[in-house]
């Protein structure tokens, strides 16, 4: 998933019944809002004052891959859409999940921009380097940051459905680190599955708040259409016009 990714190659989310490439470092297009808006479903969030970064220091955050997890958390994600309640399942794919924890817990996920979405298939975030606000851009680097290291891949061993939180990476292998996606369909494993597609590590699922996820899902999008280079089609936009920020990340452990 998109995580040393300033070096790693273009990510795009296929969309459902197309082979899924959630790439760890997809390049994104100067965003402007689409022609006919899809309207807002409630009334606008409002966006909490900005700090700079991690609420703790910087050093505070991993330098090097975290160690594996086990056992079993819950993240509570605060967003300005509202709270997303995360069981981590540290049995599903241990690699991923001890990064997720790990970048969780030093406060690495604050003030980081929702980048991608996709409706019907994913919402995804967690690049630190170029969707943190305050200073986050809409530019060609917007998804393609993250920490300078990366996780080995876990074997993929549950079905991906609603509700399924797993670890975006590239096209290569152990490319993974801090951004993840949530799976807004169970049709989504009909192309996150395929043979073909690359190995998206399941950490979790939503327990509670996919009504959250839901509303982010519907808000406006805009930017250019990428085209594939292989086919010469173009996907739809998929970055989001308003902001969507996770304010904080709480964990808890039995």
């Amino acid at each position: 998933m998109i995580l040393a990714f300033t070096k790693s190659p273009a990510r795009r989310l296929a969309t459902v019944g197309l082979v899924a490439v959630l790439f760890s470092g997809c390049a994104t297009p100067t965003v402007s809002p689409t022609p006919t808006p899809t309207a807002f479903p409630t009334v606008p969030p409002t966006i909490p004052p900005y700090t700079l970064g991690p609420t703790m220091s910087p050093d505070a955050c991993p330098t090097s891959t975290p160690a594996s997890f086990s056992g079993k958390a819950t993240v509570i994600m605060n967003t300005n859409f509202g709270a997303i309640t995360i069981a981590v399942d540290g049995s599903l794919g241990p690699n991923a999940a001890g990064a997720f924890i790990a970048l969780a817990k030093c406060g690495y996920y604050n003030n980081i921009l929702f980048h991608r979405i996709v409706p019907g298939f994913i919402i995804q975030a967690g690049d630190g380097t170029y969707a943190r606000m305050p200073g986050a851009t809409m530019d060609l680097k917007m998804g393609t940051g993250g920490p300078s290291w990366t996780v080995k891949d876990d074997k993929v061993t549950t079905t991906y459905k609603r509700g399924t939180i797993a670890m975006a990476r590239t096209s290569a292998a152990d490319s993974g680190s801090s951004q993840f996606f949530i799976v807004l369909d169970d049709s989504a494993a009909t192309s996150l599955g395929d043979a073909s597609a690359n190995n998206y590590a399941i950490f979790g699922s939503v327990t509670k708040g996919m009504d959250v996820v839901d509303r982010i899902a519907a808000v406006p999008l805009g930017g250019d259409p990428y085209i594939d280079p292989s086919t010469g089609q173009a996907q739809p936009v998929s970055m989001p016009v308003e902001p969507v920020l996770i304010t904080s990340t709480e964990v808890t452990e039995p």
